[in-house]
């Protein structure tokens, strides 16, 4: 999952970033507040995790209200939580009436924080619970575990990017280019076979040993997708009775 964090608080910045890498997050940060709006009109993040109070790249000070009001002036739909530096209701109610998403003090536990950006992320891609399932298999975006007819998969963290990427985006095509935006952070990237690699270690993983689905399709020349399958089409079964009232009827 990709965040934008705009703080100017270097130390601050620096410790959400390590804790939100150390979860699984791809991080872009700025410190500076048009910079950041520059970044949310330019790209496309998951989440924009916006401090209150902010400096431009000139040293002038400038809110966060101005930054959100502005990405929501530019029809940006990016999810925003705003991190404020103490409670204060009749603020945080001007940022949600803004468009702002949640509302936090930087003094909450940084579990709780990476709690409430997986939250956001996961409503904002239509999914109310943490557990996203296709058909045998399913993640839990807070345990970051995943599982196959009920037994849990071992993965690596790219596995698990992979995986959570296609459930987050289930029913569409996951193509290379939001694999690269969503795990990687635009240096060392790798080639361009890597995903094909990822992909078929991934489907040997959720099959096993006695060759469970994996719901992995590939859309050729696009990307990869997972969907609910199918259901199996039922056959009425007619009795001999009823056929032989079908053809009297038909005399």
């Amino acid at each position: 999952m990709r965040v934008l964090l705009i703080e100017d608080d270097q130390k601050f910045s620096d410790a959400l970033q390590l804790h939100l890498k150390a979860e699984g997050f791809n991080v872009y940060a700025t410190n500076c507040g048009d910079e950041g709006l520059d970044l949310g009109k330019l790209y496309d993040y998951d989440i924009i995790v916006l401090d209150s109070c902010l400096r431009d790249t000139s040293g002038r000070d400038t809110s966060g209200l101005d930054v959100l009001k502005s990405l929501r002036a530019a029809n940006i739909a990016t999810p925003v939580l705003i991190l404020a530096g103490n409670v204060d209701p009749v603020t945080a109610a001007h940022y949600l009436n803004a468009g702002a998403d949640d509302y936090v003090v930087k003094s909450c536990d940084q579990s709780e924080l990476v709690a409430r950006i997986r939250a956001i992320i996961r409503r904002s891609k239509g999914h109310g619970a943490s557990i996203i399932a296709v058909g045998n298999v399913q993640i839990d975006l807070g345990k970051r575990v995943a599982t196959a007819q009920g037994e849990r998969v071992n993965l690596t963290c790219k596995e698990y990017g992979v995986l959570e990427l296609l459930l987050l985006h289930k029913g569409e095509t996951v193509t290379r280019q939001m694999f690269l935006d969503n795990l990687y952070d635009g240096e060392n990237e790798p080639d361009g076979k890597v995903f094909e690699v990822f992909i078929s270690k991934l489907r040997k993983k959720l099959e096993g040993d006695n060759g469970r689905e994996h719901h992995i399709t590939t859309v050729r020349g696009r990307g990869y997708s997972m969907s609910d399958p199918e259901p199996e089409d039922t056959v009425a079964s007619v009795t001999p009775e009823e056929i032989a009232c079908l053809l009297s009827s038909e005399a």
